[in-house]
């Protein structure tokens, strides 16, 4: 089994549910309370991210479901109560229902960047859902990227956590998706045929100078800088951590049966003017309504088109024992609906309301 991780940004809250500047101190709280003894536990670690109002947990490498699980919800915890050693909560919303100022985080790269992207990036108070699955080399990683883009929209779909924008309903079921959509970096590709073409495409990025540096690479999915990973970067923060899970194991089996379909097949040239449009279908509506079906590019209910998904990756759960793990993730994501539509759910007490619930939620 491949291994997989997960990294997930979160808001930091105040009493009243607007996001508020502490990263720093949450996160040298949390930095106080790690030690020799714990570095190895679950939960991994925090890093800080653009903006002062949020931070980013980062699990560990992990085989199994179980211990992906654990990691997540031990990570999850540990950063709560460092957050409220800063005076905030964590809330675990791919954006926020209450309008906020944003400030960054001191990094000279950061600064930067708020000079280059002006409003981009001074809107850019997103919370998204990384997951990293393990390849043998870049090689592999390249063959992977290039067979997986028609699914992505899926997992976003499936994660979709950020209805509100600015204090109103956005009418999307992820936002997050339309503002993170902005950097000129982002969203999906084309195939890249080899690790040749693929770096070619990410110099020739960086040179335009549109793109300051590789690390604002921001396709769906790319290659990690850091890790021999494929980083599939297109969900939302999900605020249940066992949609997470879903969204984590969903992207491994297609990391693996990516790998198995380079050996025979060579990859369809989708024209990424539809990845596009899938993409932007599944953030309008989430799980809804349709998504676009990657057999034929046309819309099809929503479920259905998961179920396609479930289909397109089955020997890959049966063959690790973890079929039955993605039927009740899913049956249970069916049943209880998105975060997009529990947030919607509890926005009839006011959107304060969304952000207390969303807190429990997210170390609940």
């Amino acid at each position: 089994m491949r291994k997989f991780g997960v990294e997930e940004e979160f808001l930091l809250v105040g009493d009243d549910g607007a996001p508020i500047g502490v990263a720093t101190e949450a996160a040298a709280a949390h930095e106080r309370t790690a030690s020799a003894d714990t570095v190895d536990a679950p939960g991994g670690g925090v890093d800080l991210e653009l903006q002062r109002q949020q931070l980013e947990t980062g699990t560990h490498p992990c085989r199994t479901t179980d211990e992906l699980l654990r990691e997540l919800r031990d990570g999850r915890r540990r950063l709560g109560e460092a957050a409220a050693q800063a005076g905030a909560s964590l809330a675990a919303l791919g954006t926020s229902p209450i309008d906020v100022g944003t400030s960054f985080s001191p990094s000279p790269r950061y600064h930067r960047m708020g000079r280059v992207y002006a409003l981009t990036a001074r809107e850019q108070l997103t919370c998204g859902c990384h997951v990293h699955g393990e390849v043998d080399d870049r090689a592999e990683g390249v063959a992977v990227i290039d067979r997986i883009g028609p699914w992505l929209p899926v997992l976003l779909a499936i994660s979709a956590n950020s209805p509100f924008w600015h204090g109103a309903d956005s009418g999307y079921a992820s936002y997050r998706s339309q503002v993170w959509n902005r950097w000129p970096s982002a969203g999906p590709t084309a195939p890249f045929g080899s690790v040749e073409a693929y770096e070619g495409a990410v110099a020739g990025l960086v040179g335009t100078g549109a793109v300051l540096d590789e690390g604002m690479i921001y396709f769906d999915a790319r290659l990690s800088a850091r890790y021999p990973t494929v980083e599939v970067r297109v969900a939302d923060v999900c605020l249940f951590a066992t949609d997470a899970l879903l969204v984590a194991t969903l992207a491994r089996a297609l990391v693996e049966t990516a790998v198995r379909q380079a050996a025979d097949e060579t990859p369809a040239q989708h024209r990424v003017e539809l990845l596009r449009a899938a993409t932007w279908r599944a953030g309008r509506s989430g799980l809804a309504e349709v998504l676009v079906d990657p057999a034929d590019f046309r819309p099809a209910p929503a479920w259905r088109v998961v179920d396609a998904l479930v289909e397109h990756l089955r020997p890959v759960p049966v063959e690790q024992d973890e079929a039955d793990v993605v039927a009740d993730l899913l049956a249970a994501l069916r049943e209880r609906g998105t975060g997009s539509a529990a947030q919607r759910g509890w926005a009839r007490a006011g959107l304060a309301a969304v952000v207390d619930k969303a807190v429990t939620a997210t170390t609940g």
